[in-house]
């Protein structure tokens, strides 16, 4: 069986947060859902209404 009691703590590894991490904030969400809508409602203005 492996000794695991050493005295110090294995040092914590730091990793990299990419796209997925910054695409779960609620902010940006709200941020990109309102300026999808308005490219939406834009697109949906064109092309019924002009």
């Amino acid at each position: 069986m492996l000794d695991t009691s050493r005295g110090e703590a294995p040092a914590p590894t730091e990793e990299p947060r990419g796209c997925l991490f910054a695409l779960s904030q609620p902010p940006l969400m709200i941020f990109l859902g309102v300026i999808g809508s308005l490219l939406l409602a834009a697109a949906v203005h064109d092309l019924l209404l002009l």
